[in-house]
């Protein structure tokens, strides 16, 4: 069985960068938030605890029982996690004199604890925190401090398991040696194995699959993008023909992409039928703007398209979906349970309309990791560099009411672009990228005459999992070249404009 560590979630930011520092040393890790009781399971090797924006002197203060907790395995708190251990040990927890953020150095490091083993001196890390541990308990000790911070790191004595403290964020990229740090508490604290590969993962995914299939059916809608592809040939290993995929052609997909994906399916050996239903979707959409409205028209009508495709098919019991971690993490609140799933996932409630099980082998996998998974498939790399393609696809990239005209236009100058980005090595180094028709038509001059047409905007940014994101920094020449070659192939636009906004505070899509 796989061994791993959980991460108790207090809603902190970077709750995901913990998990993601842990996956990177090929241990399994997951994320669960604060509340629901961690059950006592051989595989688990330890237990981090996130941090918060909750102060641990708030009345409604999230909690849990540490000392119950680490009867049982090892413990590190890292920010809140440290505050709350040190409060239930009767330690004292106290607002800052000011807001400690920022670099800082840490002094007085006991490198002989296995925890900080490693470490410099003068090692940098990132603090985030408005209050801050005034006072351990009698129990505990300092290992490590800052110049204005007494208790930078510290562990407690004579307690059933390792039990530590972190006021700093190991996790995020500004502390030098974080991961080092992490690496103490799960390869050298915990003893884990560090045997979580790709290779395992795919066997025993392949191997949980068989067992909850058997000689059952199952069916699945395809997108062309990483995660439903990798999915599916996942399930495709573990069921081979009982495996029935669809692909609909919503009329909002990329240049060429209906017959281009049909076609690459088909070179994997999966059994996908493809499905036009282009004219649906452009007759319902027809006079529609608002955003919202689009992506249920566009939702509601795949989930209609899907379920008369798969009506056709007899005796099916399981449903294939391609659902990723962060889909999961995200469909949880922190402050309680949520009823409310992320409206993108592409078939919503079919699995209760038709009454099938789910059958999601990527649901414990980041982005990257599935990307690593598909490579380990052989998948070609036109599928894994795939850049992330919304579902309601280009009905979100075309602000305003959507016709099948200005799809034609957008189409082309989207391709356009992406191609200039894959043949001057840019799209690889680029999570997102994307055109956007803009509801605004300016006036030009194209030789001698005056043009009243569309204005297009550019999109591209960096990211590791698209929760946070930066623009791209594309060359300039470059993207001078991809307006000129828009502006005179693609008759209907006459503008360009380069989006340089990052995620937060905007989004990645403009809808």
């Amino acid at each position: 069985m796989t061994e791993k560590i959980i991460i108790l979630d207090f809603g902190s930011q970077y709750t995901q960068l913990i998990a993601r520092n842990v996956r990177e040393m090929n241990v399994y890790c997951e994320i669960i938030p604060f509340y629901e009781e961690v059950k006592e399971d051989e595989t688990i090797k330890g237990i981090i605890l996130s941090g918060s924006p909750s102060s641990v002197n708030d009345e409604n203060a999230p909690h849990v029982d540490v000392a119950a907790l680490n009867a049982k395995w090892p413990v590190l708190g890292i920010c809140y996690g440290a505050q709350l251990t040190t409060k239930i040990l009767n330690g004292k927890v106290e607002k800052s004199s000011s807001r400690e953020y920022g670099r800082v150095r840490l002094s007085k490091v006991d490198t002989t604890h296995p925890l900080l083993k490693g470490l410099s001196e003068n090692n940098q890390v990132w603090m985030s925190h408005a209050d801050t541990i005034t006072q351990l308990a009698d129990s505990a000790e300092v290992i490590a401090q800052t110049e204005s911070i007494p208790v930078a790191a510290f562990h407690v004595k004579n307690t059933p398991n390792p039990l530590m403290g972190l006021q700093f964020h190991p996790e995020v990229t500004h502390s030098e040696n974080g991961k080092g740090i992490i690496k103490n508490f799960v390869v050298g604290i915990c003893n884990c194995s560090q045997s979580w590969t790709s290779a395992g993962y795919i066997a025993e995914t392949v191997a949980n699959i068989k067992a909850q299939v058997g000689d059952q059916k199952v069916v699945m809608a395809l997108s062309g993008g990483v995660d439903s592809t990798v999915a599916a040939t996942l399930i495709d290993r573990a069921i081979g023909e009982n495996l029935y995929c669809i692909f609909v052609d919503n009329g909002l997909l990329r240049k060429n992409e209906f017959a281009e994906v049909m076609e690459a399916y088909q070179q994997l050996g999966l059994h996908v039928k493809g499905v036009d239903a282009s004219a649906r979707f452009y007759k319902q959409l027809e006079g529609v703007s608002n955003p919202e409205e689009k992506r249920k028209i566009i939702g509601n009508l795949f989930i209609d398209v899907f379920q008369e495709e798969a009506h056709h098919i007899k005796d099916i019991h399981f449903l294939g979906q391609g659902t990723i971690y962060p889909d999961v993490i995200e469909s949880v609140s922190v402050n309680g349970p949520s009823a409310t799933i992320k409206s993108h996932h592409n078939v919503g409630g079919l699995p209760e309309k038709m009454h099938m099980q789910l059958v999601e082998p990527l649901r414990a996998l980041f982005k990257d990791e599935v990307r690593r998974i598909g490579r380990e498939l052989g998948l070609a790399d036109s599928f894994i560099d795939r850049h992330p393609f919304p579902g309601p696809g280009l009905g979100i990239r075309i602000l305003g009411d959507v016709s099948e005209e200005k799809v034609k236009l957008l189409q082309d100058a989207d391709a356009i672009y992406i191609n200039a980005l894959k043949a001057n090595h840019e799209y690889q180094n680029i999570w997102q990228a994307g055109a956007i028709l803009l509801p605004v038509q300016s006036v030009g001059v194209m030789g001698d005459e005056r043009t009243y047409e569309y204005t297009l905007a550019l999109r591209a940014v960096t990211s590791v999992d698209g929760m946070t994101a930066d623009w791209a920094h594309i060359p300039y020449t470059l993207l001078a070249d991809i307006s000129n070659e828009i502006i005179n192939k693609v008759k209907g636009i006459n503008r360009v404009v380069y989006d340089i906004s990052s995620k937060p505070p905007a989004t990645i899509e403009w809808e």
